[in-house]
């Protein structure tokens, strides 16, 4: 059987560890096994148990102390995961063998990883070669959402991972619970958005022309050929959050691999089904 995983991604401060931590505990409220392994190397805490933490391989802080290397905190943690698409083996042994497994990959921050760099996409290779079936889960908080540019701009880093990645990705904007009421009933209109209606509002305030065309061109793409939507997550909404993972189960196909469970047998005094077919009872 096929093993499940989601990657979750997206800029640093965007929710992957609240995400991962709520998503645990929605897990264990619906009686279903979900694993987290934590892939950032400059982690400090989290409130969730992990069935492998990358920090146990290397850190960033022993990489930035290396005097031989010297190395800032953007080029460390770029060592640290390039060091570790070196070790997949190390990964391989932590992960085990179980067949039907649902992990959460709880990413780094660092944006480059998923528009760039390859690291990403060697370890998206590599779970596929051990049979998962990967889903992204990009994170963008929906504080920064809010304006029509600052959300361009969200969707294109969105966008870069998707192309980048090449596997199914579920956009999401987080932290919908700390909003207040007024900011929520202004973001709706990010979640299934109008990109022309968006440039014409906001045509005035683009000096350049060239820049106008282009950034016309980039909302016509993405809003002829829907490219990039959003779903909302508030993490205190039970509801929200199941939709959410629903989504994600479907771009995997998580469940279809289940064997069906067999009825159970009527008793034959309640129902006799020959007795039906010759007529003898009521239909």
């Amino acid at each position: 059987m096929p093993r499940y995983a989601q990657l979750v991604i997206g800029p640093a401060g965007s929710g992957k560890s609240t995400y991962c931590s709520t998503l645990v505990q929605h897990a264990e409220a619906i009686n279903r096994s979900v694993q987290v392994v934590n892939l950032d190397p400059a982690a400090e805490h989290f409130d969730y148990p992990v069935m492998a933490d990358i920090r146990e391989l290397i850190q960033v802080d022993d990489v930035m102390e290396d005097d031989s290397l010297r190395f800032g905190p953007n080029g460390g943690l770029v060592f640290c995961m390039e060091y570790f698409a070196n070790n997949f083996d190390w990964l391989e042994e932590t992960l085990g063998h179980v067949e039907d497994d649902y992990i959460l990959f709880d990413c780094p921050g660092q944006i480059e990883l998923y528009t760039h760099l390859p690291v990403m996409k060697q370890l998206v290779d590599q779970l596929q070669q051990w049979e998962f079936r990967v889903c992204g889960v990009f994170l963008v908080d929906s504080q920064f959402m809010v304006e029509s540019f600052k959300f361009l701009s969200g969707v294109m880093a969105a966008l870069s991972a998707m192309v980048s990645l090449e596997i199914p990705q579920v956009n999401i904007m987080t932290k919908m619970d700390l909003l207040s009421p007024k900011a929520k009933k202004e973001i709706e209109k990010y979640l299934d958005p109008d990109m022309y209606s968006m440039m014409e509002d906001n045509s005035d305030s683009i000096r350049s022309k060239k820049f106008k065309k282009l950034t016309q061109a980039i909302c016509g793409l993405i809003d002829d050929y829907s490219l990039v939507r959003f779903l909302p997550f508030d993490r205190t909404d039970e509801e929200g959050i199941n939709i959410v993972l629903q989504h994600i189960d479907f771009s995997i196909q998580y469940g279809e691999d289940l064997e069906v469970k067999e009825p159970k047998d009527l008793d034959e005094e309640e129902l006799n089904y020959d007795e039906i077919f010759e007529g003898k009872l009521d239909s």
